[in-house]
């Protein structure tokens, strides 16, 4: 069976959305991007600054409440069921729960055929990034850089602290099946 699903894990800035867009550039068929932050985008302005929603603290600490859990295993199903309809998905994610956010996209993607994918970036650079960017608490980066791996399972790893995102999307592409 060939790879119908890549599943990116990472923290904030840690170039996983770089990497996305380079999959899709590279990879010979179509690849759908799923990403967290879109999910988060489509949520109700009520649900992005309640605690039944998600929450951002000042120091880059994140909440998430039952509606939150409720709408995200939803959206994990349906990134799931268009890969069983037949499209290639890349999803785009950050476990801040370890392997306790790992077990329900593995649970969601049973049946098809997933490459997990750590992708790591130290936190000073990964830091630097989100000043740059502007669009994140600051402190978020460096407190997800080492927490979103804790634990959690991969096929293959990269680092984008000193590879670009190209680099590191070839190395995935290899990796498929």
């Amino acid at each position: 069976m060939a790879t119908q699903v890549i599943v990116l894990n990472g923290g904030s800035s840690s170039g996983k959305s770089g990497i996305v867009r380079c999959l899709q550039a590279e990879l010979p068929d179509p690849w759908l991007a799923a990403a967290i932050d879109t999910f988060v985008d489509a949520l109700p302005p009520s649900l992005r600054t309640t605690e039944a929603g998600i929450t951002f603290a000042a120091d880059g600490g994140v909440a998430v409440g039952e509606k939150f859990k409720r709408l995200e295993a939803a959206w994990r199903a349906g990134v799931a069921a268009t890969a069983r309809a037949g499209a290639k998905v890349i999803v785009d994610d950050v476990f801040l729960g370890g392997p306790a956010s790992q077990e329900p996209w593995r649970e969601a993607l049973t049946g098809l055929d997933v490459l997990w994918v750590g992708v790591r970036c130290e936190g000073t650079a990964a830091e630097a990034r989100e000043v740059a960017r502007g669009d994140r608490p600051r402190g978020m980066a460096a407190a997800q850089a080492e927490r979103a791996h804790l634990g959690v399972e991969y096929d293959v790893e990269v680092d984008t602290t000193h590879t670009e995102a190209l680099a590191c999307a070839r190395t995935i592409a290899a990796h498929l099946t």
